[in-house]
């Protein structure tokens, strides 16, 4: 039995080094970096679950309601989270050219530069919610749109404090510095859900309760992330006054990443927002399955979508090295571990949907149509999903945001837009029609990106 175990040691080591090990980082110091963003992005989707799940006792109309206006908090929160990760790609490539000083400058101008714009976007959106609410779900139900406006009101209350989390966050991971990223979001996530049992369980507040409490737990993400950088980090040296005075030759490089990437996720989840306005013509059980099949579809995407934040650190350091080698072997090597992970993921969930769906207490006709959307994913992510986010990830980390964004904006908007209209509303297909084109843009974004990595344009950009 030991000289069994002995082997398979052997054969994992043999394995790691031989997908996982470079030049300048070996497989230990990858593992480092993976873990904590796994354990990381496994909370947060059982976070969002259980939160769905909680307010799915609220009734049908409040799932509608929150769904329709995450959906627009998706689409406005990556606009300063893509900033943030601009940030992330210079400071990683800082790091792994060993220009300290530049990695401690250039974390302070993305903190600023996030901040700032978070406060723009919460604004705006606030001044003119209503007409926002009105352009996109006008055709919502009356009860399903008045909590969709305390929702949106409330989740813009909440940007500026994400938003400095989030790049606290960012400049970190370009670091490698993932466990202390888990530790802030821990902090932050289980404060979350207690407040959410505490207010929608137990005092039924419904979707003001997911309200109060998530204003209350992003505050203390934002000043827990700022303590830490202030008093027990070392490595960015972060200091306030660093913060406010802006940097001007360093905030054009961030958004050289930033802006490019910025853009792409608004149109990109505005593509999204698109075709959820689809769905709200179908009727309320019908963004009920969106809604309750998107939070299972998440399930499956816990290693893939830590894996896609984890390869920006991996690959923007090796680009700061100058090690295309290594840059490519580990984008070759994070999509096949990626795949792996939704074969194992497939193999836990689809076992466990009767249970899964429980959760949500759907009315009983809506079932067949979620497992249908959830086997639709899980047969098709395994071969589709990592080419279509990991690789333009670790393309955007070496520079190529440009590419990378325009390519992403014509699939979405030529693909899952026209393609999800025609076969969801045209061709009275319903959402089945919908979530089928989104599977099929996501086999497009693969066949381009991967062409593109094949070449050498995407490493060429100098950005330090």
């Amino acid at each position: 039995m030991s000289v069994i175990s002995s082997g398979m040691k052997q054969k994992t080591v043999y394995l790691l080094n031989k997908y996982f090990t470079g030049e300048s980082i070996d497989y230990k110091q990858i593992i480092a970096i993976i873990v904590p963003i796994l354990v990381d992005q496994a909370f947060l989707i059982l976070m969002s679950l259980l939160n769905t799940a909680m307010i799915s006792s609220s009734g049908v109309a409040a799932v509608s309601a929150v769904s329709m206006v995450d959906s627009l908090n998706i689409f406005l929160i990556n606009v300063f989270v893509a900033v943030a990760t601009g940030g992330t790609v210079i400071v990683a490539q800082y790091k792994g050219s060993g220009n300290q000083e530049m990695v401690s400058r250039a974390a302070s101008q993305a903190i600023s530069a996030v901040a700032i714009l978070s406060i723009f976007i919460s604004a705006v959106v606030i001044l003119f919610h209503t007409p926002t609410l009105n352009l996109l779900f006008g055709n919502a139900d009356a009860d399903v749109f008045d909590i969709a406006r305390i929702y949106l009101i409330g989740s813009c209350i909440s940007y500026p404090f994400i938003a400095i989390f989030q790049a606290v966050n960012g400049v970190l991971r370009g670091v490698a510095e993932t466990k202390a990223c888990l530790g802030l979001s821990l902090i932050m996530n289980i404060t979350y859900l207690i407040l959410n049992v505490v207010l929608i369980t137990i005092f039924d507040m419904g979707v003001m309760g997911l309200v109060i409490s998530m204003i209350l737990a992003r505050i203390l993400g934002m000043v827990t992330s700022i303590i830490y950088m202030l008093k027990y980090n070392q490595t960015l040296r972060f200091k306030i006054r660093n913060a406010l005075h802006l940097d001007f030759s360093i905030l054009k490089k961030i958004m050289f990443i930033g802006i490019p990437f910025a853009a792409e996720q608004m149109f990109f989840n505005g593509g999204k927002l698109l075709t959820q306005t689809f769905i709200v013509h179908l009727g309320t059980l019908a963004m009920t399955v969106n809604a309750i099949s998107g939070s299972i579809s998440l399930l499956f995407q816990i290693g893939g979508n830590a894996l896609s934040i984890a390869v920006v650190t991996v690959v923007g350091q090796s680009i700061g090295r100058r090690n295309v080698q290594d840059a490519r072997k580990f984008i070759k090597s994070f999509i096949g571990l990626s795949t792996v992970f939704f074969v194992l993921a497939t193999a836990i969930i689809l076992p466990c949907f009767p249970f899964i769906v429980k959760l949500f207490s759907p009315p009983e006709e809506i079932i067949p149509s979620i497992f249908a959307l959830t086997l639709l994913i899980a047969i098709a992510q395994p071969f589709l999903w990592s080419f279509s986010f990991i690789m333009p990830s670790a393309l955007r980390a070496a520079g190529d945001s440009n590419f990378t964004s325009i390519s992403s904006l014509l699939s979405m908007w030529l693909f899952r837009v026209i393609l999800g209209y025609i076969l969801g509303i045209t061709l009275g297909f319903g959402i089945m029609g919908v979530w089928v084109a989104m599977v099929a843009e996501w086999g497009i974004r693969g066949v381009v990106f991967t062409w593109r990595f094949r070449g050498d344009k995407w490493y060429a950009h100098k950005l330090i």
